[in-house]
């Protein structure tokens, strides 16, 4: 069986869709992002795509595990009951699966991202 490679393409510079607004803001700026070249790979339950937010603050709202690494921009999450954390382009970060906490992008933020759903 031949297995099929997905590849995101210049994830730094490529298209996205039209911006929509943060589903869970906090306070008055309201963020807002979009995606591109989001695959599901339905087999093994993985979403891949690019990922650009505006700065705002909000909840995260994804509850499965996800990797990322950060193309621009940064911003600081802090998980429920944990410390904030900084992350700026070039890092890579896990989040665990139920990771729910507050996004605060403070320049506009970009990043390819692997989503695992619980199988």
């Amino acid at each position: 069986m031949t297995a099929k490679v997905t590849v995101i393409k210049n994830a730094a510079g490529a298209p996205l869709g039209e911006p929509s607004p943060a589903r869970l803001p906090i306070g008055d700026v309201i963020a807002h992002s979009r995606a591109g070249q989001d695959v599901t790979i339905e087999k093994s339950g993985v979403s891949i795509g690019i990922w650009e937010c505006s700065p705002g603050v909000f909840r995260r709202h994804i509850m499965n595990r996800e990797f990322s690494h950060i193309l621009s921009g940064w911003c600081i999450f802090t998980p429920d009951g944990g410390d904030p954390v900084e992350i700026h382009a070039g890092d890579a970060v896990f989040f665990p699966a139920n990771c729910e906490g507050v996004w605060d992008i403070r320049a506009q933020f970009r990043k390819t991202y692997v989503i695992l759903s619980e199988k």
